[in-house]
């Protein structure tokens, strides 16, 4: 298994049993109820997720690099449901 499979990993696991729905897990997360993640929003979810301390700050980069289709730097609810759809699948 892959470094970012196993992060994603965690964070469906974070999702599944301590939320009812990504949806909740999103809203939780979404401390300034913007409807946005920012990066520092994202490094609790995986502080949460049990990620690495020396690696969260990148991984939260990556992430956002990785699925923020409009170019804000910031994961909104459709983005989000992306990539939960993505770790769903494996």
């Amino acid at each position: 298994m892959s470094r970012k499979e196993i992060i994603l990993n965690k964070i469906q696991i974070l999702i599944t049993n301590h939320f009812e729905s990504p949806e909740k897990a999103f809203d939780f997360f979404d401390a300034d109820g913007h409807g946005k993640l920012t990066k520092r929003e994202i490094v609790k979810l995986l502080k949460e997720a049990e990620i690495s301390g020396f690696i969260r700050g990148l991984v939260a980069s990556k992430l956002i690099q990785g699925y923020d289709r409009d170019g804000d730097k910031l994961i909104d609810w459709e983005e989000f449901k992306a990539a939960i759809d993505e770790i769903s699948k494996d």
